[in-house]
């Protein structure tokens, strides 16, 4: 019997149901850790990129095409872990994409060249972008079997595990060398897959994609520009959650003249904010409902990033990337969850995939402008498209609004 059908009769009260719920828990346990240690292991290397910056003495040209390696990795990646899930299940690729992140993780600290660094990147891209398809496939299983909107946990997960990395890596900045730092969470990261790895491999996906009925050819043209129109949505946001990532702590250190514990602090401050806003993410969304939510969000955080871009002092930029972090909270996730509604596993496959280019892109973006303009009017561009995703969701309202909760 699927294990669908065994949630179901749990949660008519039948036979089995006890057994069946806590083989869910811990499989929600399980995969919220994996999110967290997600989010870690990128907060860890994002908080070091100023110091391997001066370590390879790239400008910030160079330091924009070697990220690009992560996007490119990514990309070529993401592409292939679809196939990769329905071959062998999404949550062994989960695994075996955590254990290539945490091994990955150290390898910029071994470069001293922006080319060798934007090589490694490209590994560190792959691992990036493959677990993140593979994750959140394994979670939008796991949430059709609870038939619970929890899927903000897990992000608020991935954002808790990015300010807890933010956090510890600016206690080290000035004590511990990048070399040492990450191979420390590569470390940790292949201790935290060792533990709840077993979880993930010993039972299977609760929901099979191939399962579940495909859109009628009727509504499949119109469904597949609605679901690029929310892809597009994620993707202007989570531009903003990368650039931040990469390019948050050099603006506070380089155009504010922060401290390096202060400035690793910047990240950790909207990766806090950002995880308050999505544990808030249930209650916010059935209070507000989606597109109120998507709206709100896109303009507050268009409004919190001018603050943090053009803020003449370094408490006032806190401030707005703190107030940024809340307001894309619940975007990415009220996309994702969009697109499904429309189009399925197929929608959220291809809103999360475009979403996640978004995070990767964004900071080589941020570079290129970097050199052409300056540092704060490249990070204006994230308020810019904040408030274009807020209008995109307004727009898009009645796209499945029948069955938006």
């Amino acid at each position: 019997m699927p294990l669908l059908n065994k949630v179901r009769t749990a949660v008519s009260g039948g036979p089995g149901g006890d057994t069946a719920t806590h083989s869910l828990s811990r499989l929600r346990s399980a995969l919220t850790l994996f999110f967290a240690l997600d989010g870690f292991l990128f907060a860890g290397w994002v908080v070091r990129i100023p110091a391997i910056k001066q370590q390879t003495g790239a400008s910030a040209g160079d330091l924009g095409l070697a990220l690009l390696g992560v996007s490119a990795g990514a990309v070529i990646t993401m592409t292939l872990t679809g196939r990769l899930c329905r071959r062998y299940g999404s949550h062994a690729v989960t695994v075996a994409t955590g254990v290539l992140l945490s091994l990955s993780v150290a390898l910029p600290a071994l470069t001293r060249s922006p080319l060798a660094l934007g090589l490694v990147l490209l590994v560190f891209g792959a691992a990036y972008g493959g677990i993140n398809v593979a994750m959140n496939s394994a979670a939008v299983d796991l949430v059709a079997a609870l038939r619970r909107p929890v899927m903000p946990s897990f992000h608020a997960a991935f954002s808790l595990g990015g300010m807890l990395g933010a956090g510890l890596g600016g206690l080290l900045a000035g004590s511990l060398s990048p070399t040492g730092h990450l191979l420390g969470l590569t470390v940790v990261g292949l201790a935290l897959t060792a533990a709840a790895g077993p979880v993930l491999l010993r039972h299977p996906s609760p929901v099979l994609p191939e399962t579940l009925p495909a859109p009628s050819g009727s509504t499949a043209s119109g469904g597949r520009r609605t679901v690029l129109v929310f892809g597009v949505i994620a993707l202007c946001t989570a531009y903003g959650e990368g650039a931040l990532a990469d390019w948050g702590a050099l603006h506070l250190t380089q155009d504010l003249q922060a401290h390096p514990g202060v400035a690793a602090a910047g990240y950790s401050v909207f990766a806090l904010a950002m995880t308050a806003g999505r544990l808030s993410g249930t209650a916010l969304l059935e209070r507000l409902g989606q597109t109120r939510t998507l709206v709100a969000g896109g303009t507050v955080a268009a409004l919190g990033m001018l603050l943090g871009s053009l803020a003449p002092s370094v408490w006032a930029t806190l401030l707005g990337f703190a107030v940024t972090g809340l307001g894309l909270a619940n975007i990415f996730p009220v996309a994702v969850a969009r697109a499904g509604a429309i189009a399925g596993p197929g929608g959220v496959a291809t809103a999360s995939t475009l979403g996640y280019g978004g995070m990767l892109l964004g900071p080589p973006s941020i570079g290129f402008l970097a050199d052409w303009f300056s540092l704060p009017v490249a990070l204006t561009t994230v308020a810019v498209l904040a408030g274009g995703a807020a209008a995109m969701g307004y727009a898009a309202r009645n796209a499945g609004a029948g069955r938006e909760s």
